[in-house]
């Protein structure tokens, strides 16, 4: 595996200016493109699994941090606060929980509704120290693929089961390999939130969901508020870091006041579940470009398919065929002036773009491409049409 801050500024994915800020990266035209597609799979994924998204913005009033406890718990990871006048005070969140909590609220809940599932791809900031930063993995503005589940205690193990099987699934498609899994429990000397019933509950709860699968306790790492389930990932280092996480939560629906009515009629308070199925964006593309060494699935690579005319006489057949591509929502650009076809075929290579179409004279005039696929094999001459088909079923976001 090659170091993804290496790798990364090579392939034009991310940029960091010290005018930006430590741990404040930029996401280059590559990087965004390889996100936006994550994202809009991540989404479609999502909602087809019931989730609902939301909006939320990344801050919030000094008195929403302190109902949620992370003012009380989490303060020396928090950015200080912004006062608009002397009863005012902003804050940059450090999660997304207590927004959510507010959505919850915006009105009365029946338990028809619960599960409700509330999703968002949100920011959110951590004020690291900046011994601890490093290219993607460990930064300051964090784009969390997040998510809360407030449901009834009778349905979290199923829940919990549910989104596991989200993970597995969103690991697969994503060419995520798995190097352990771990159970977070309390620790001795930290503060926490909470019953030690409720945490009892809550840590046999994340057992039984897990079953089978392989994990190893970690005594110490939970949150403050709950037990949760992490699973890590190894980085070209052979460090490993938390991608995706499942925890449970008691504490924030008795801070909210969050309730619902029951089939009797009666209030009751519903269990939180704070899940992510791939972490943080950052995080998560730290991890991709070294497992891939940038060579990442055609459905998410940057530019997906490269148009390389012979001559000039031939360009117009290029942006022709560019546009063909373009208009069937594939990622498409020509290069006409990076020198000889063998040398712009090297640099197509070594941005691993996964198909490149060369356009001669001859496939010019009968209509066709030839395509050269990342690795170096050539495929025979093809009409226009059958090769934006080959692109596009590999290209197409995973069902």
């Amino acid at each position: 595996m090659i170091d993804h801050r290496k790798l990364g500024r090579e392939l034009g994915i991310f940029h960091s200016d010290p005018r930006s800020g430590a741990g404040l990266p930029l996401w280059l035209p590559a990087g965004a493109a390889a996100r936006h597609a994550v994202e809009e799979y991540l989404r479609d994924l999502e909602q087809r699994n019931g989730y609902q998204h939301v909006y939320s913005p990344p801050l919030g009033r000094r008195e929403l941090f302190e109902l949620s406890g992370h003012l009380g718990y989490f303060a020396d990871d928090m950015f200080p606060p912004m006062r608009l006048s002397s009863d005012d005070e902003l804050m940059l969140r450090p999660a997304l929980c207590p927004h959510h909590c507010l959505v919850y609220l915006a009105r009365g809940r029946s338990y028809r509704e619960l599960p409700l599932r509330i999703a968002e791809i949100g920011g959110m900031y951590r004020s690291e120290r900046s011994g601890v930063l490093g290219g993607l993995s460990r930064v300051r503005a964090i784009h969390l693929n997040d998510a809360h589940i407030f449901c009834a205690l009778s349905s979290v193990g199923e829940e919990v089961a549910s989104v596991l099987s989200l993970v597995d699934a969103a690991h697969a498609a994503l060419g995520v390999r798995v190097s352990s899994l771990r159970l977070s429990l309390r620790g001795p000397g930290a503060k926490y939130i909470g019953s030690p019933e409720s945490w009892e509950m809550a840590e046999s709860l994340l057992r039984s969901a897990l079953g089978d699968r392989s994990y190893v306790e970690a005594p110490g790492d939970a949150a403050f508020y709950g037990p949760k389930i992490d699973i890590q990932v190894a980085d070209a280092a052979g460090r490993e870091w938390t991608l995706s996480t499942v925890q449970l939560d008691f504490d924030k629906p008795e801070r909210f006041d969050l309730s619902y009515v029951d089939a009797s009629g009666s209030r009751q308070r519903p269990v939180l579940v704070h899940r992510s199925l791939v972490g943080s964006m950052e995080r998560l593309f730290g991890y991709l470009i070294e497992a891939h060494e940038g060579a990442f699935p055609v459905w998410y690579a940057p530019v997906q398919v490269r148009v390389l005319p012979v001559s000039e006489g031939v360009a117009g057949a290029a942006y022709s065929f560019s546009a063909a591509a373009a208009s069937r929502g594939l990622r498409v650009d020509v290069d006409v002036e990076g020198g000889s076809l063998g040398a712009r075929i090297r640099d197509a290579a070594a941005l691993r773009v996964p198909y490149v179409a060369v356009i001669g004279e001859r496939e010019a005039a009968g209509g066709q491409v030839a395509l050269r696929l990342r690795g170096g094999r050539e495929l025979p001459p093809m009409p226009i049409a059958d090769a934006l088909r080959l692109i596009g079923e590999e290209g197409r976001l995973p069902s």
